[in-house]
């Protein structure tokens, strides 16, 4: 008889209940389990005997390859774990599915994800007051809330910036094109940019200091450096920022394949695009897990 995912994480939720686990451990569980659902869905497999050790474990590589923090990544094998050791209790699945299953090891090359509230105070404190505040104020802000590379940030025009609907159309690796939300905050900084930099609605959204040519990747560096030190933070980039925007979404519970398409990744390791994301499905998904979407 088939065995509806959705369904049987439903009763394992009760059952963990049942047996006295914290509102917030269950609420987690929920968020991890959705995510692996969704997973599967994408894989073909929406009944729970179609689940096997080879899916977890691509599963849970995914989630590595984004460089999650490994505490959230051993919580979200915890889940999956318990959820399949409950149904081999129930023979619904093997219980083998689930032995020997281990969170791999992060890669020493990605960099460390910094906390909200160490980017929180970053994105607020870390900017030097000055003539170049609201650039960089601004340019903080769309490194972490919406998750562009440093080469995307400095190619943007003002005729890619759709301010009113707050989405951002940018040209990433191979001229491919995607479209990435952004919060009220943001927008609010554009405005006053506009304003301040007096450029009307076309041209490159940054200009260098003589104003002749576009902003150059080395100063984008410099001064996210400068602002995390001036926070006590080191060892912070404009790739750091976009790997906080990733891994803060994903912390929180947004789906893999929405997150692959805010980055503008080509694959999630081996997985196949099975899924097409429409820009409201994206947005939808940004307002709802980035810890910014609505300030």
């Amino acid at each position: 008889m088939a065995e509806n995912i959705s369904t049987n994480i439903e009763q394992f939720l009760l059952f963990l209940e049942s047996r006295g686990r914290s509102k917030n451990t269950v609420t987690n569980y929920r968020v991890d389990l959705e995510q692996f659902r969704e997973y599967l869905l994408r894989q073909g497999i929406s009944d729970v005997s179609g689940i096997d050790s080879q899916s977890v474990r691509v599963y849970l590589s995914n989630i590595i390859g984004f460089g999650i923090a490994k505490s959230s990544a051993a919580r979200k094998l915890s889940a999956v774990r318990g959820f399949i050791r409950w149904l081999s209790s129930r023979e619904v699945l093997d219980y083998g599915v689930a032995a020997g299953l281990k969170g791999p090891k992060l890669p020493s090359s990605l960099p460390r994800a910094l906390s909200f509230e160490e980017t929180e105070k970053l994105l607020t404190e870390g900017p030097e007051n000055g003539k170049h505040y609201q650039r960089d104020r601004l340019i903080l802000e769309l490194l972490y809330g919406s998750g562009l590379r440093v080469s995307e940030l400095i190619d943007l025009n003002w005729e890619n910036i759709e301010t009113d609907q707050r989405m951002i159309r940018v040209f990433g690796k191979g001229s491919k094109e995607r479209l990435v939300p952004f919060g009220p905050g943001v927008k609010k900084l554009l405005e006053d940019w506009k304003l301040l930099s007096k450029e009307g609605t076309k041209g490159p959204l940054f200009l260098s200091e003589k104003g002749a040519e576009r902003l150059t990747v080395r100063t984008v560096h410099r001064l996210v450096q400068r602002a995390a030190l001036r926070v006590g933070i080191y060892g912070v980039s404009p790739h750091t920022l976009r790997h906080c925007f990733a891994t803060h979404l994903l912390e929180r519970g947004a789906p893999l394949r929405v997150v692959q398409e805010l980055l503008g990744h080509e694959s999630i390791a081996a997985t196949q695009r099975y899924l097409s994301i429409t820009a409201e499905q994206m947005k939808r998904s940004y307002m709802e897990y980035h810890p910014r979407a609505h300030e």
